[in-house]
Parts: C-alpha cells; structure tokens; sequence
C-alpha cells in the first residue's frame, strides 16, 4: 500500500466529505468506543457498526444519496463510498488514522464494463497500514476484520480488474461528482464511476 502522504496526521485531518468534527460523529465515535481495551478493539467495533447497521443503498434499494460521513449517519444508508467515508470519520474521531482505498472491479462479475469500489485502510500500530471493507455482508459476501490478514468482500478474478495500491486522504474526485449530482440510487446504480488503470 503507497499511503498518498508520508504524515500520519493527515490521515486524522476533517474535511467536507469527512466531517468528523459533526456532533453526532464524535458522539457515536465515542459510544462505540466505550469499554473497548484496545486500538485494535474500537477499530473493530468501528468497522463492525458500519457494515452491520449501515445499509448499502443498492442492496436495500434506498434512498437518499449520502456523501459526507454525517449524512450517512443520519440516514443510516450509503454506497460503498459513503459508508468508507463514515469510517474513515468514526476512526478519525478516535485519533486513529485511516484512509481511503479503491478497487476496480466489474459490475457483473465475470465481463466489462468496470466500476470503482470503495473501502478503508487504517492505520494500526503494532501492525501498519491494513485494509478493511465495510461495504456490508450479504450472499457472496464475507468481509471481517482479522489482522494481520485481509477479509475484503471482493477477490479479483477477471481481467481488466486493478486493486489501487494509493491510500488517499480524501475521496476522489469521481466518487464525489457522483454521489453529489445524483438524486436517488438508481442513479448512482446506473452511472458508477470508474478510472481506467
């Protein structure tokens, strides 16, 4: 993994899309936290919280379309994208830093065309950097958080599909053109972003 800068405080920084300076944030940032005996315990319960209570919008069908972390809280809902975006924010908020990682993958498993997939890489200190997914589980679908070794939900299988090695700070910029022009998830569903390898 390249992490897009050498200095780990940028991976702790708030931003638009990482907003987690937002009341609610910090609050349930703490909350999940609470009682946990280690790092690698809140990243976990962290983690855990947003594949399990935070609905994938293509999955459930649901909208609105979420893009900053604080609205993916509020509604409880989010595509990939936005559900790395709340974890990245829940982390941050507990001094932890993570970042933001893509696959390329193809839409129907096994042919073109491609679409990004958005996941996590935090920061752990008896560790290093390690990716997790929390995209939410489902038929086909098993990620899990078990350092030292990745649990993501998608293996690459086809050609043309790239997993990109860059841990960025903030969200590209594709992901958040679509998330933020886009008014209900079919139009998402319909025009996911891709960057050619």
């Amino acid at each position: 993994m390249r992490p897009i800068s050498n200095h780990l405080g940028d991976y702790l920084e708030e931003s638009v899309y990482i907003d987690w300076r937002e009341p609610a944030i910090i609050q349930k940032a703490k909350e999940l936290a609470q009682n946990c005996q280690s790092e690698r315990d809140v990243v976990k319960r962290c983690f855990e919280f947003v594949r399990d209570h935070i609905r994938h919008s293509s999955d459930y069908k649901e909208n609105p379309v979420t893009c900053k972390a604080s609205e993916v809280l509020s509604y409880g809902t989010g595509y990939c994208y936005a559900k790395s975006h709340l974890l990245a924010a829940l982390l941050r908020a507990n001094a932890i830093p993570t970042g933001l990682c893509y696959q390329r993958l193809t839409i129907n498993d096994d042919s073109p065309p491609y679409c990004l997939h958005g996941l996590n890489a935090v920061y752990l200190k008896d560790h290093g950097w390690y990716r997790m997914d929390a995209r939410g589980n489902k038929q086909g679908v098993d990620s899990q958080f078990t350092p030292p070794m990745e649990q993501l939900a998608f293996l690459l299988k086809t050609p043309g599909e790239h997993d990109f090695e860059t841990i960025y700070v903030e969200p590209v910029q594709e992901v958040v053109t679509i998330l933020t022009t886009s008014q209900t998830y079919l139009d998402v569903l319909e025009n996911l972003p891709d960057i050619a390898i």
